[in-house]
């Protein structure tokens, strides 16, 4: 009888979950996380640790102009554009999801008019059946969209009986052996088009079929994105020497002089062109630099430790929208267990990696209600709790997401500042002497995140100035279109 009678005593007390969850305490207050994610990525960004950042990059920069076959790479590409050239050129570029084709007409400086033109552009997606086209079975799907694209009225009418130029926009890795060619490398992401054809010209994988449907059609460049966005930017504006390509990846190109790269670098480049070349378009590859130069905190440690490949890539990981979400998630998933935030819920997957989009505190970053009201259903709807989050909790996110970018947008103002440093001192420029130098820009994150750019270029202006130069010296500015047009630049500065 005893032991029914304790069981029933015992059934009617809470259990003990829900006493503990009662008279739960936590180490400290939101407030107390907040203060210390503040002090911690605010910190290092005094101009003179940026300053010292980018000393330390520029230290780095120096073997790998040296030798090295994954950065610091240059191209085939040694002419900018004066912006003056016209001619009507066929457009190529493919990305992981879509490949567009596009007919570009460049009119040069006109007063009133648009220099660049879109005269004509088809957008084919590229989903899971076309990823698994094996070998040419993928260039030859190329081929077809290529030929539709052509055979709108409006473009024949255009191009006539000439011969189109063909620039290539090539958005995965590629061995360029010259400025129209280059040996076809593993392309990642699910895509089988490598199968039987790696190693292979790229030109002529695609030009092969081109040829069997005698499409009226020849390929003149190919250009990655970096470049293309640095030449289309070029064309409208003659200053431009660098581009920052900033969305999910993250990577730089810049103009270099020759002379800045060990000769080996360019072995294999063809006689005439090392006679002829004084500068070259330099993929970076920047996203590989950085290790023990930025400070890091606990969150970015654990990322870098867990990742399938920490270190690689250990600028990318504090700046680039593939990650900034992941960061801010860590930072929370902390929140949640030590100061009670959500009042201690874990929202819907946000236990899981990378589940916390970056576009999703972007979105949070720009709501300027005085409710927060947009911010907090988005929330709710992408990672829904049992009750919705309440204003204090939606505002801690904002804050936490503000720091985090803002860190982000400085870092990257050291790192532009470190290449701009090795640019002006390879020209034999000073500060004071090096005149005023535009940026391309392309990416969602450098492009569309809240103010990112604006504090980006606010740590530029400083740290310029700090070594003499003039204010703005330094202009950040969006290339819109930036492959399609990049593709078509490519071609025109051949025949400048």
């Amino acid at each position: 009888m005893l032991p029914s009678l304790i069981q029933a005593v015992f059934a009617s007390l809470p259990s003990r979950k829900r006493v503990r969850d009662a008279v739960r305490t936590y180490d400290r207050t939101m407030d107390d996380l907040l203060r210390e994610v503040q002090r911690l990525l605010e910190a290092p960004l005094d101009p003179a640790k940026l300053l010292a950042m980018s000393g330390k990059l520029q230290e780095q920069f120096a073997p790998k102009l040296q030798a090295s076959n994954i950065c610091m790479l240059p191209s085939y590409n040694h002419k900018l554009p004066t912006g003056l050239e016209q001619g009507t050129y066929l457009a190529l570029d493919v990305g992981g999801s879509t490949f567009r084709v596009a007919v570009v007409e460049l009119s040069g400086k006109k007063p009133g008019a648009k220099s660049m033109r879109i005269v004509n552009m088809k957008s084919y997606k590229i989903d899971n059946s076309v990823r698994a086209l094996r070998g040419n079975a993928f260039f030859d799907w190329m081929a077809e969209k290529i030929e539709t694209a052509i055979s709108e009225p409006e473009v024949k009418k255009l191009n006539g009986t000439a011969s189109f130029g063909m620039g290539l926009a090539w958005s995965f890795p590629v061995e360029q052996t010259s400025i129209r060619s280059g040996n076809l490398l593993a392309m990642g992401k699910g895509f089988r088009a490598t199968e039987g054809t790696l190693g292979q010209d790229l030109s002529e994988l695609i030009m092969t079929p081109c040829r069997k449907r005698n499409l009226n059609v020849h390929m003149e460049s190919i250009v990655n994105d970096s470049s293309a966005t640095l030449l289309s930017r070029a064309y409208e504006d003659p200053s431009t020497r660098f581009a920052v390509i900033l969305g999910t990846g993250f990577n730089i190109a810049v103009h270099l002089p020759v002379t800045a790269l060990a000769k080996s670098k360019f072995q294999g480049y063809p006689q005439r062109w090392l006679d002829e070349a004084s500068h070259v378009l330099v993929n970076t590859e920047l996203s590989m630099f950085g290790k023990n130069v930025f400070p890091t905190t606990r969150w970015d440690d654990y990322l870098n430790e867990t990742h399938a490949r920490p270190d690689f890539q250990p600028f990318e990981h504090m700046i680039s929208g593939r990650y900034l979400g992941e960061i801010v998630r860590l930072i929370l998933v902390e929140a949640i267990r030590t100061t009670g935030l959500f009042n201690g819920e874990m929202p819907d997957k946000l236990s899981e990696p990378y589940t916390l989009d970056t576009g999703t505190i972007a979105a949070i970053e720009s709501d300027e209600t005085s409710t927060l009201s947009q911010a907090t259903s988005l929330f709710q709807s992408r990672h829904p709790l049992s009750k919705p989050p309440t204003f204090a909790d939606i505002n801690f996110i904002r804050q936490i997401s503000q720091l985090v970018s803002h860190r982000a947008a400085a870092y990257l103002a050291a790192g532009i500042h470190a290449l701009w440093t090795l640019r002006t001192t390879s020209e034999g420029l000073t500060p004071a002497s090096a005149g005023r130098l535009a940026i391309g820009c392309n990416g969602s994150v450098i492009e569309k995140y809240p103010l990112f750019r604006e504090l980006c270029q606010s740590h530029l202006d400083e740290l310029t100035t700090l070594l003499g130069a003039e204010p703005h010296s330094i202009a950040l500015e969006v290339a819109v279109e930036s492959a399609i047009f990049g593709a078509a630049v490519a071609v025109c500065c051949l025949e400048a």
